[in-house]
């Protein structure tokens, strides 16, 4: 049985019970990609699993609402404008699409909001001016800094004590700053760069306030869940943390989520090192959702030491969901009006013991996703309950069972695998996706000719039939439930 879900809090360094603000309503944001290139299999990988803790919250029936940013006003991406020849917010435009393509194609659902920093400057202005007017900021030749040493909470996210921090902390020498480890809430204008009026003249605001002010915009002051890269806990999330608590005095965050890094080999993954895998690149070699269930076998906070010959390992088992998917198809299409398989038959195996096999994985499932979004149990879950289902399906498939049950079964194995972000389709709707239409319907008809042919016991013209249906890419296979085909690849290629 499960014990309520509990995640991992990286300010307290421990599990806690999850309790929302307001019951039963979840308030999340998640920092995004700042537009200045492909998006990598980093960003994949944290899109994919905060996508999926959004998908258990729902599935545990929180209403959620979900917001993650573009950061499209930065230093890169003025750099790399300035390097192409073209204009800002046409670099931008570009990079958004491409990473808004890359995550549909991976499943990954939109946010509830996805709102660009430059569409927000009015709030973050004003939140300067708080800070300002508390005495915890100051303005200096048009830049305005937050003074770290009147926020005594600093550095309790990363753990780090504010001589450490100024150790470790990637600060320009600047000897307007009170202190080194001053963090810029406003930059002035530079001959080049956009810029927007304020109290302290023509400029543009710092990263770490846009996150706050687009946070409390969509949310309130207070979120219930904040996420993110491991790489943002310091100095990005903990300057979020002191700017947004000086500025209202009230938590900015219950929760702190984030995930591990993606490594080649022994090394982190980086442009600098010039090892950077383009979801763009990989896509082209796999199939989505087998790259979405590898990076999903390692839990969230853990590093993953990617492998291309791992993510086609996950071929077999997305094949096996899907050969359930597609019998639930057939099986659901025997079902007469008043909702039972036809031809009905004895069930002679003991009362409910299938079903409950199904309930005792789902309930396993659950625990796992419970247990701080536990995907790699998860996942071991469904393994095994398609064993349990395709032992129900031989029953059905030989006469000893109507079916009735299996539709159920199969019904929550694609349940539990849309938490994991799976479509579990079947493979006639993948082909329906993948395939032109026209070719579509023409498989369809052969497929159904040659049935008609096999009754007929024409066994000739069955057999040209089936000839023509290879020439197109197909594999028939003759059931007890019908014709069923399939492309000869795998999806996506």
């Amino acid at each position: 049985m499960t014990v309520g879900l509990r995640v991992y809090n990286t300010l307290t360094r421990q599990k806690e019970p999850l309790v929302p603000l307001i019951p039963g309503q979840v308030g999340m944001y998640v920092c995004g990609v700042t537009p200045y290139d492909l998006s990598h299999i980093g960003h994949a990988r944290s899109a994919l699993v905060f996508d999926v803790v959004v998908r258990y919250l729902r599935y545990r029936e929180y209403q959620v609402r979900f917001v993650k940013n573009y950061t499209d006003v930065d230093d890169k991406i003025i750099a790399r404008a300035n390097q192409l020849g073209i204009p800002i917010d046409e670099l931008t435009e570009r990079y958004i699409k491409a990473y808004q393509d890359d995550m549909a194609k991976l499943g990954v659902m939109p946010p509830t909001a996805a709102p660009r920093a430059t569409e927000h400057i009015p709030e973050m202005v004003a939140l300067i001016e708080r800070l300002v007017a508390a005495g915890v900021a100051y303005a200096v030749d048009g830049d305005v800094y937050f003074e770290v040493r009147r926020f005594p909470p600093y550095g309790r996210l990363s753990g780090k004590n504010l001589e450490e921090l100024l150790a470790g902390a990637r600060v320009e020498v600047d000897e307007r700053k009170h202190d080194p480890r001053d963090f810029a809430l406003w930059k002035a204008a530079k001959p080049g760069e956009p810029s927007w009026p304020s109290p302290w003249g023509l400029g543009r605001p710092g990263w770490h306030i846009e996150c706050s002010a687009m946070a409390m915009h969509y949310l309130g002051e207070t979120v219930d869940l904040h996420g993110g890269g491991e790489d943002l806990v310091f100095p990005h999330h903990e300057c979020e943390i002191a700017q947004s608590e000086a500025a209202t005095g009230k938590p900015f965050a219950r929760y702190w989520l984030h995930n591990g890094f993606v490594n080649l080999g022994s090394a982190k993954m980086s442009k600098s090192l010039g090892n950077v895998l383009s979801i763009q690149a990989l896509l082209e070699r796999h199939d989505p959702e087998a790259l979405r269930l590898y990076l999903l076998q390692t839990h969230y906070r853990n590093p993953v030491e990617f492998a291309e010959e791992g993510v086609e390992g996950m071929r077999r088992p997305l094949e096996r969901f899907r050969e359930l998917a597609d019998d639930l198809d057939r099986f659901r299409q025997m079902v007469d009006e008043a909702g039972r398989l036809v031809p009905t038959e004895p069930e002679p195996s003991p009362a409910g013991a299938f079903l409950a096999a199904v309930a005792s994985h789902r309930e396993r499932f659950e625990a796992a996703m419970d247990d701080d979004f536990n995907t790699p149990q998860a996942i071991g879950v469904l393994n095994p309950l398609a064993t349990t289902l395709n032992e129900e399906r031989e029953r059905v498939r030989t006469g000893i069972r109507s079916g009735r049950d299996f539709v159920k079964g199969v019904e929550v194995f694609i349940k539990l695998g849309k938490v994991l972000g799976l479509s579990m389709e079947g493979v006639r709707l993948r082909l329906a996706q993948s395939f032109q239409p026209e070719r579509r319907a023409r498989i369809e008809d052969l497929v159904e000719e040659r049935r008609l042919a096999r009754e007929r016991r024409d066994w000739a013209q069955a057999d040209a039939l089936r000839a023509e249906l290879d020439a197109l890419g197909v594999v028939v296979e003759d059931t007890p439930t019908g014709p069923k085909w399939k492309p000869k690849t795998r999806i996506g290629h």
